[in-house]
């Protein structure tokens, strides 16, 4: 098949902030040429295949979708009770079999979140209640506590600490909590404790 060079030669204002003439190349090979609305179009078609099959288990849901180079899916899911290995090879199934690789080749990547990974959504603060989260706030505090609670807003945490006595020598241990908003949050993860 041979290739074909398109040369779109087309003045943009304020590109970049220069402000004059432009060339953009646009290079097309063979049957590719594809609108940036029809490449919008297959990624929701995408999109409503991944939620249809996490949909199929109430305790999944998505963690990222990422539509990355080469035309390769990412999924990444987590669960209220952690993610199997059969969940994930459902989910690709459920993909692969609803899409056509005669008509477009992709990469597929279905995989459960690592627990080394910040969390990204508010039901991974729900379903880590009772265990420690070590949290780094925009304001660049670090809060480290046991998560007692998580709404939809934010998520409670407590923790011992040891101060001095208000009167006398000595230190007493006092239990601390943080109601900390999500959109303060710059980084959480869970505290991995190795017994």
């Amino acid at each position: 098949m041979s290739k074909i060079v398109l040369y779109l030669h087309t003045k943009i204002t304020n590109y970049l902030g220069s402000g004059g003439d432009e060339k953009s190349p646009l290079f097309i090979q063979g049957n590719e040429i594809r609108s940036c609305k029809a490449e919008r179009m297959e990624q929701e078609v995408v999109r409503q295949l991944v939620s249809e099959a996490i949909e199929e288990n109430e305790k999944l849901f998505l963690i990222e979708l990422s539509f990355l180079a080469e035309n390769k899916i990412l999924v990444e899911v987590d669960g209220d009770e952690g993610v199997s290995l059969r969940e994930c090879i459902r989910i690709s199934r459920h993909l692969e079999h609803s899409l056509d690789r005669e008509v477009e080749d992709f990469g597929l990547e279905v995989t459960s979140v690592d627990a080394s990974k910040p969390l990204k959504v508010v039901r991974q603060y729900r379903k880590n209640t009772g265990r420690i989260l070590s949290i780094k706030t925009l304001e660049g505090q670090k809060v480290e506590g046991t998560v007692v609670s998580a709404d939809d807003k934010m998520v409670n945490l407590e923790w011992k600490a040891r101060e001095s006595k208000p009167i006398g020598k000595g230190k007493v241990t006092v239990v601390k909590t943080a109601a900390i908003d999500y959109k303060n949050i710059q980084e959480a993860k869970v505290k991995i404790i190795f017994n």
